[in-house]
């Protein structure tokens, strides 16, 4: 036999082979917590709710942001300096907004297509 034929069959074989160890079941670590105690949730969807929080968050620290640029603008008297600052302060808190929802929503996607593509489940959102 040639080597050419000999590493084809090789090849050819080992091809045939691939697709039986690609579809082997992804171990995230479930069966730990529950031996010790610490949960029967996803590492994923924790994850995925932590930072859904932390987003919240800030989006509502950017709001009241919003709230006391509006009302420094209202109670500046007509002080032209004033309503600058809380013009400045307005529109660096609607950027900041613009930015916490663009991320909430990468954050969310991101997050959806990890769980879909290694498991074949979706993380449900709200």
């Amino acid at each position: 036999m040639s080597l050419k034929r000999i590493l084809f069959t090789l090849v050819f074989s080992l091809s045939l082979l691939l697709p039986l160890a690609a579809s082997a079941q992804v171990d995230i670590g479930l069966d730990y917590g529950k031996a010790t105690g610490l949960g029967y949730a996803d590492p994923r969807t924790t994850t995925a709710q932590i930072i859904r929080n932390v987003l919240g968050l800030l989006g509502i620290i950017t709001t009241c942001i919003i709230l006391y640029a509006g009302f420094k603008w209202m109670t500046s008297g007509g002080s032209e300096e004033d309503i600058s600052k809380a013009k400045s302060m307005l529109s660096s808190a609607v950027i900041g907004l613009l930015i916490i929802m663009s991320a909430y929503s990468i954050t969310i996607f991101v997050i959806s297509s990890l769980a879909k593509s290694t498991t074949g489940t979706t993380i449900r959102t709200p």
